[in-house]
């Protein structure tokens, strides 16, 4: 699909359709993305306050053939965010579009806009003693639209789901500058084709999610976390197994740690307070939420005794405080900051049935060691199948002096996960750099039915060019 270039000549039209605060100048932040992979590019940012001038935007680029990036919080980690050659684009940020529209408690429904930022989400929920479970470690700076356009996971999934299963209805403009007004507050419509999946997911190359109406949960009555080292991966499993036994769907996380990921927050941060005196091969973190007249500690020693008594754990620890919690999980959310510092050779969100994650871990390993003398650091949600499995240089090297090996290593683990009947992209998307994975692993009718979508919605291909399918 051949774009055109945004000129002086279209800027100068756009600038005049628009409120006098919508363009402004690309700040270096706009072109960068989380792993420095690639430098992004545009003629001018976007920042429209409405859903109508995000209209006007899309209508006028699609009329020239001017490609859009969709910007949210920035946090995406396949390169999204950033179009790094090509007809030079406009960049729209929804970061102005960052208003809590409306809060239904009675309903367990919350209205927001693209840009409001996913921890003033959770804060608007709790002010009215409500829950919105989405939670990943950027929720600080990520946007809600964001979080939709790549279906966040994070750690809840395990009890509450992914993005899409968080979303009742949204707000969406076309590429031809059409609204969609489906914010639906309904659980059950059953009136044809779910437009809604479509656009969740998409990461911005079918239209651009202006609002979205959002599932709440009640606030657990009590809510606990506890580590427990395990055997193995396979212990961990059957742990998780347990632990349901115990508690059903009370468990809201249930995230897996190798040695590494603490021996890496050892070098990196060393002033981070380590749980465990000697760091053990693998163990757990568990977090759960449970109704009144049960006591979350309890029920989790209740677990450990159970556990151990069946040689599934060796060692663990309840948190006994807020704050003990907090320092449990500020652990796990830290990994990847560490692994930010230490300088990931190539780093993989993957997913695989859960019954085969022993295996894949077992393979996996063994494979990477066949290509050198490399760290591991596997870790991740064990209760949803998907780990990040990421791959550094030994102690003392550099990721540079293997960029040689990046694409052999992720060909390798990439061809292990489909072999394994997973998936090379879990929950962080294809974006720009997993391309070629999907045009290499996807099934060719899926990906015959992709193109026919982009092309339906999007024929001039404005939308976010590159991302997800090559060329459209």
């Amino acid at each position: 699909m051949t774009l055109n270039a945004a000129t002086p000549d279209f800027l100068n039209s756009l600038s005049a359709a628009l409120p006098s605060k919508v363009l402004r100048p690309v700040e270096p932040r706009y072109l960068e993305e989380p792993r420095g992979s690639w430098t992004g590019q545009g003629a001018i940012v976007a920042a429209p306050s409405t859903t109508a001038e995000v209209a006007t935007i899309l209508r006028m680029a699609n009329e020239a053939r001017i490609g859009v990036v969709p910007y949210g919080g920035g946090t995406g980690l396949v390169g999204g965010q950033v179009m790094p050659d090509g007809a030079l684009p406009i960049l729209l940020s929804l970061e102005r579009m960052a208003r809590i529209r409306e809060v239904l408690p009675s309903e367990n429904v919350l209205i927001a806009e693209a840009g409001a930022i996913l921890e003033d989400i959770h804060t608007a929920a709790e002010e009215v003693n409500r829950l919105f479970p989405l939670s990943i470690a950027a929720k600080g700076s990520a946007r809600i639209g964001g979080n939709l356009a790549t279906n966040a996971g994070g750690v809840n999934v395990l009890r509450y789901g992914n993005a899409r299963d968080l979303c009742l209805g949204l707000e969406v403009v076309l590429p031809n500058g059409e609204i969609l007004n489906n914010l639906s507050r309904l659980r059950k419509d059953n009136t044809g084709y779910d437009l809604r999946d479509l656009f969740i997911g998409a990461e911005g190359t079918l239209g651009v999610i202006t609002a979205a109406s959002l599932k709440l949960s009640p606030v657990p009555a009590g809510s606990g976390t506890a580590l427990m080292v395990v055997g193995s991966p396979a212990a961990a499993l059957d742990l998780l197994a347990l632990a349901r036994d115990h508690m059903g769907e009370g468990i809201s996380a249930f995230e897996l740690i190798h040695r590494t990921g603490l021996e890496f927050l050892a070098e990196a941060m060393p002033d981070l307070r380590q749980p465990f005196a000697s760091p053990p091969e693998w163990f757990v973190l568990i977090d759960v939420g449970l109704g009144r007249g049960l006591e979350p500690s309890d029920a989790l020693e209740a677990l450990f005794v159970d556990a151990f008594e069946r040689d599934l754990v060796s060692d663990g620890l309840v948190a006994q405080s807020e704050t003990q919690r907090a320092e449990f999980w500020e652990v796990r959310e830290q990994i990847p900051t560490a692994n930010r510092a230490i300088g990931a050779v190539c780093s993989h969100d993957i997913s695989v049935p859960l019954g085969l994650i022993p295996d894949f871990i077992a393979r996996g390993n063994a494979a990477i060691a066949q290509l050198g003398d490399f760290r591991i650091n596997c870790f991740g949600h064990l209760g949803d199948g998907n780990l990040h499995f990421n791959v550094f240089p030994p102690k003392g090297g550099n990721k540079v002096d293997h960029v040689a090996q990046k694409a052999q290593i992720s060909r390798v683990v990439h061809d292990l996960v489909h072999e394994l009947d997973g998936s090379f992209s879990a929950e962080h998307g294809v974006g720009r750099l997993k391309v070629g994975d999907l045009e290499r692993y996807g099934d060719p009718v899926k990906l015959a039915l992709m193109r026919q979508v982009k092309q339906a919605f999007d024929p001039n291909g404005i939308m976010n060019p590159g991302a997800v399918l090559r060329g459209l």
